[in-house]
């Protein structure tokens, strides 16, 4: 069921368009690779073993890696459907 001017199935193709699109930026984002470091990029603190051979590439210790990661913020959505109610934002 589709509303307004929409074709039927027109809803479900957004949702399926902004999840494959947001699964895309997901894989493509940067993951580490190569030799992992012994001491931290960032603070120079020694980083454990067992991180090093659980994530291979890993540049940073988990204390500098939370940091980073708490520092990310998430994007908005994409309107595919451009409704009135969102441009009047």
């Amino acid at each position: 069921m589709a509303g307004g001017w929409a074709r039927d199935g027109a809803v479900s193709e957004q949702i399926e368009a902004s999840i494959s699109d947001e699964l895309a930026r997901m894989r493509s984002a940067k993951q580490p690779v190569g030799e992992s470091l012994t001491h931290c990029a960032e603070c120079e603190e020694e980083i454990p073993e067992a991180r090093r051979l659980a994530r291979p590439g890993v540049k940073l210790c988990i204390d500098c890696q939370e940091e980073r990661d708490g520092a990310y913020r998430a994007r908005s959505g994409i309107n595919r459907r451009g409704s009135k109610d969102s441009q009047l934002k």
